[in-house]
C-alpha cells in the first residue's frame, strides 16, 4: 500500500459492502446514508428502526452472505476496493455518485492511478474494424494510457488485446465468478496479469440486459475520453459514449463507409459533435493537454477535497454528519405537501417548505428506502406512481 493512501480498515470494508448489497440501496442512497448516520455501520443500525417508523420490516444484506462474498473472492483471487483507494479508478472515483465499492482482480493497484481511454464498438465488428482497435490500443498503452473496455466480444477484446503489454481495465456487467462472455475467461486471466478487471455486482452475478448500460458507465466514467470504432446506432456503445458525453469525457469516433450499418453510430457521433479520430495519434492530440494540468485528487494528498456530491474520504470518523433528525407531523405534511409526481431538488424542497435541512434529508432517505419516492437524475425525487397514495 502506497503511504498516503487513505484506507478502510476490514471491519469497515464489511460494512460498506453490505450497505450497498442491501436490496434498494444505490450509490446515491449510500451517500446520504453515510450523510446522515456518518458511517456505514451506524447506517446498517439504523435501517430497521428507520423502515419501521415507516410501517414496513427492512433489514440490511445478511452479514453470513456478505462475509461467504468476501471468503469466496479470496479463493478466486479478487478483493474489494472501496472508492478513493488504491486500486479504486481514479478518474471514477471523481465521477458524480460512483459505485462505493468495487469487486478487483489485479495483480498490482499501480495500473488504476494512469490516466485511461476507453475503446468501445461493435461485437461483429469488421476484421479492419478489430485490427485498428488493437492497433490503437497499443500505441495509446505505449504513450503511457491505460485502456478501458468492457470484456465483450469484437472491438473490446481486440482493445484489451492491444494493450496487454502495457495494462488495461475491463469492467464486466457479470460477477467476477461468472466471467461474461464465457469464452472470455482466459483473456480476464491474461488481463489481470498487467492490468485489472472491475465489477459492481456480486461475486457469481449472472449478467442480464439491464446491467450492461450500468457496466458501460463505468468504463466512461473511469475515462478520459471515449473511442467508438464500429457500433450501429441503437448500441450500447453509443450508450457509452452519451454517458461519456454526460459526465464531461472526451466523446471521439472513427469514421466509416457510410452503406456499412456499422458505421451508422461513429459517424452519427460526429455529425453530433464528436471529435473525428483515424488513429491513437489523434487520440493523444486531444487528450494530451488534459494530462499536462493536475489531477483533481493526488494520491499523497489524501485530505484533498472531493467534488460535491462525490462519495467522502474513507476516514468515516471525520465525516461531517448531518445526524439523524426525525421529521415531526406539521415538517411531514409540509414536504408531502411540496412534493409532486415531477421531480424536485432537496434544496428546492427546503426552501420551499421552511423545514430544517436536516429533517428534509432524512425524509428523503426514508422514503426513497422504503420505495415510495423515486430518485431521478441530478438528484431530484418524486413521488413513485406505483406506490404513492
Amino acid at each position: 500500500m502506497a503511504e498516503g493512501w487513505p484506507t478502510l480498515s476490514d471491519a469497515q470494508r464489511l460494512a460498506w459492502l453490505r450497505l450497498i448489497r442491501t436490496p434498494r440501496i444505490g450509490p446515491a442512497l449510500f451517500q446520504d446514508l453515510l450523510n446522515v448516520y456518518g458511517s456505514a455501520q451506524s447506517a446498517l443500525d439504523a435501517l430497521p428502526h428507520m423502515s419501521a417508523r415507516r410501517g414496513i420490516s427492512f433489514q440490511p444484506a445478511p452479514l453470513a452472505d456478505i462475509e461467504r462474498e468476501i471468503a469466496e473472492a479470496e479463493r478466486i483471487g479478487a478483493r474489494f476496493v472501496a472508492s478513493g483507494e488504491q486500486g479504486y479508478p481514479r478518474a471514477l472515483s471523481h465521477s458524480p455518485r460512483p459505485p462505493p465499492v468495487l469487486c478487483a482482480m489485479m495483480s498490482s493497484a499501480d495500473i488504476a492511478s494512469k490516466p485511461c481511454v476507453a475503446l468501445v464498438g461493435a461485437r461483429n465488428a469488421s476484421a479492419g474494424g478489430l485490427t485498428l482497435a488493437k492497433r490503437m490500443a497499443a500505441e495509446l498503452g505505449d504513450a503511457g494510457l491505460a485502456v478501458v473496455s468492457g470484456l465483450a466480444r469484437g472491438v473490446d477484446a481486440a482493445a484489451h488485446l492491444g494493450a496487454l503489454e502495457t495494462g488495461t481495465l475491463a469492467f464486466t456487467a457479470g460477477g467476477l465468478a461468472r466471467p461474461y462472455p464465457p469464452e472470455h475467461a482466459d483473456l480476464m486471466a491474461q488481463i489481470v496479469e498487467s492490468g485489472a478487471v472491475y465489477s459492481e455486482m456480486p461475486l457469481t452475478w449472472v449478467a442480464r440486459a439491464q446491467d450492461f448500460p450500468k457496466r458501460n458507465r463505468l468504463v466512461a466514467g473511469s475515462s478520459l475520453a471515449v473511442v467508438v470504432v464500429e457500433a450501429a446506432k441503437r448500441s450500447g456503445s453509443l450508450i457509452t459514449a452519451r454517458q461519456a458525453g454526460e459526465l464531461g469525457r472526451l466523446v471521439m469516433a472513427v469514421p466509416g463507409f457510410p452503406l456499412d450499418p456499422r458505421s451508422d453510430g461513429p459517424n452519427s457521433l460526429i455529425r453530433d459533435g464528436a471529435t473525428l479520430v483515424t488513429g491513437a495519434a489523434d487520440v493523444l492530440e486531444d487528450v494530451s493537454p488534459m494530462l499536462a494540468r493536475p489531477a483533481s485528487w493526488d494520491a499523497s494528498n489524501p485530505s484533498a477535497e472531493v467534488g460535491k456530491g462525490q462519495l467522502p474520504l474513507l476516514k468515516e470518523e471525520e465525516l461531517s454528519s448531518l445526524g439523524y433528525t426525525p421529521t415531526d407531523a406539521d415538517a411531514e405534511s409540509l414536504i408531502e405537501q411540496a412534493m409532486g409526481f415531477s421531480p424536485v431538488s432537496a434544496d428546492a424542497l427546503i426552501e420551499s417548505t421552511g423545514v430544517p435541512t436536516a429533517q428534509v434529508r432524512v425524509w428523503l432517505v426514508e422514503n426513497e428506502l422504503i420505495g415510495r419516492i423515486v430518485r431521478s437524475p441530478g438528484d431530484r425525487f418524486a413521488w413513485n406512481p406505483d406506490a404513492a397514495s
